[in-house]
């Protein structure tokens, strides 16, 4: 299996990628000046194989055991928000549980999702907060996604983040998380803070693997 090591990282932008890591199916390089473990697009699921994994994903949100799950980012965002402050839930699912727990708080909420809910006219808007859990892993091109989520954020507002995160190679080596071929890009606390530097944001973790960006 060939290395894509001119791979140019799609966060950053940066050529200085270099193989981390390889199993039967894919190759995962190491951005040096990000941090971002990404696969390159040549092992990218093509869009109908994408979905199809997704429509395996059960996101009731009636289940209690997937609300538990949503409420390590729920519980400390709704401390951090004023009273009917204004968010988006950006990559909803087809069961856009995080939505109807941050309304019950009392939380103005739109969502989006390019497969499930591809409302263009929510992403014209702004927002005191944007939502994002367990989507980061999935962008093809995380730059320009990190842009759109900025640019809709208003100023002092959070951007709320749910992802597992890299620690170190061995741990990555028997990584459940990289047996999903829809998971692309791998995010450490580095990336975090590099996101936050070019964001100008404050970074917080109040959970595992919960990551807050507080835009200044």
């Amino acid at each position: 299996m060939a290395a894509s090591s001119l791979a140019s990282c799609p966060l950053c932008g940066a050529s200085k990628s270099r193989e981390y890591f390889n199993d039967k199916r894919r190759i995962y390089l190491y951005c040096s000046n990000c941090s971002l473990v990404f696969v390159p697009p040549e092992y990218h699921l093509n869009i109908e194989d994408e979905k199809r994994i997704y429509d395996l994903h059960e996101n009731d949100p009636y289940d209690e055991g997937y609300r538990r799950f949503l409420s390590r980012l729920a519980e400390p965002l709704a401390a951090r928000l004023s009273a009917e402050a204004i968010g988006l839930d950006f990559g909803c699912g087809p069961g856009p549980a995080l939505v109807k727990m941050l309304e019950e708080r009392g939380f103005i909420m739109s969502s989006y999702d390019k497969f499930y809910n591809e409302d263009r006219n929510a992403l014209k808007k702004s927002y005191d907060f944007i939502c994002s859990t367990e989507v980061v892993e999935h962008f093809q091109n995380p730059a320009v996604e990190f842009h759109r989520m900025y640019g809709m954020l208003n100023p002092g507002g959070i951007l709320a983040l749910m992802t597992k995160m890299v620690i170190d190679k061995a741990a990555f080596s028997k990584w459940h998380y990289i047996q999903d071929q829809s998971h692309i890009c791998f995010y450490g606390k580095k990336t975090f803070e590099y996101l936050a530097k070019k964001y100008d944001c404050t970074l917080e973790f109040p959970d595992r693997d919960v990551i807050f960006l507080h835009r200044d």
